[in-house]
């Protein structure tokens, strides 16, 4: 077997972090691909939820937006958009919110909105959509994104979706339903909040080293005691990956 690319790595690491049973709010892009993954593997009964009103989606091919027809095609129900919001987004009904991002910081804020100074910035993003919402109250949630260090800075220049803020018990002082952040996983390893909030590598990916994580992140990373190596991606991981590729 082939080895697997950076990029497929992080989408089967990303795949395998989703359990079965679980309701799972999607953002388009590398989330939708690692949670299409995960449907069609391990977690056949992973509910997915996209932000256009669709429930239950079963696309047998990557959509390409949130608009995209095979959603409803595929759906258990399609609902109104300030349904999903009002009535099962922010009372808690959603396990996951898998996002990706532009910019993240060492406390998990997300920047999807402007780099630079938000009055004139040197590049003007796609902007929120629902990603706030998703990151305040979802039962926690999933990063998925490309590492270096344009990515992964001290600071985002904008807080588009907040994360741990600063740190300690922000979140509860704001009073956001979920948790947060709870992993963060790139083409180089896997990250998790400690105690205080703060980003922590605890998995590196086969043949990633701790000082290329280090050199691909804007702040000094910490790593865990006991970090681990993920398990590389399956000939049936990668086979299920490129059949859905390949039918976008």
């Amino acid at each position: 077997m082939r080895s697997s690319t950076s990029d497929e790595t992080m989408t089967v690491a990303a795949a395998r972090a989703l359990g079965g049973g679980k309701r799972c709010f999607v953002g388009i892009g590398l989330p939708s691909t690692a949670a299409n993954l995960a449907r069609t593997t391990h977690a056949p009964d992973l509910v997915l939820i996209y932000e256009s009103g669709t429930l239950g989606s079963k696309p047998g091919r990557l959509p390409a937006s949130i608009g995209d027809g095979i959603l409803a095609e595929t759906a258990d129900a399609v609902i109104s958009v300030p349904e999903v919001f009002n009535y099962w987004l922010q009372p808690g009904r959603i396990d996951i919110g898998f996002l990706g991002a532009a910019q993240l910081d060492r406390f998990g804020n997300i920047n999807t909105t402007v780099i630079g100074d938000y009055r004139k910035p040197k590049v003007r993003l796609p902007g929120a959509g629902g990603a706030p919402e998703i990151a305040a109250s979802c039962g926690e949630v999933f990063v998925v994104v490309r590492q270096s260090r344009q990515s992964f800075v001290e600071r985002v220049d904008f807080v588009t979706s907040f994360g741990h803020g600063r740190g300690g018990a922000e979140r509860a002082r704001l009073g956001l339903r979920g948790a947060g952040p709870t992993q963060v996983i790139t083409d180089l390893g896997i990250m998790r909040p400690d105690e205080n909030g703060e980003l922590v590598l605890t998995a590196v990916h086969p043949g990633v080293t701790v000082e290329q994580v280090r050199a691909a992140t804007g702040w000094e990373l910490k790593v865990a005691a006991d970090l681990a190596v993920t398990e590389p991606p399956t000939a049936a991981e990668l086979a299920a990956l490129h059949t859905l590729q390949a039918a976008s």
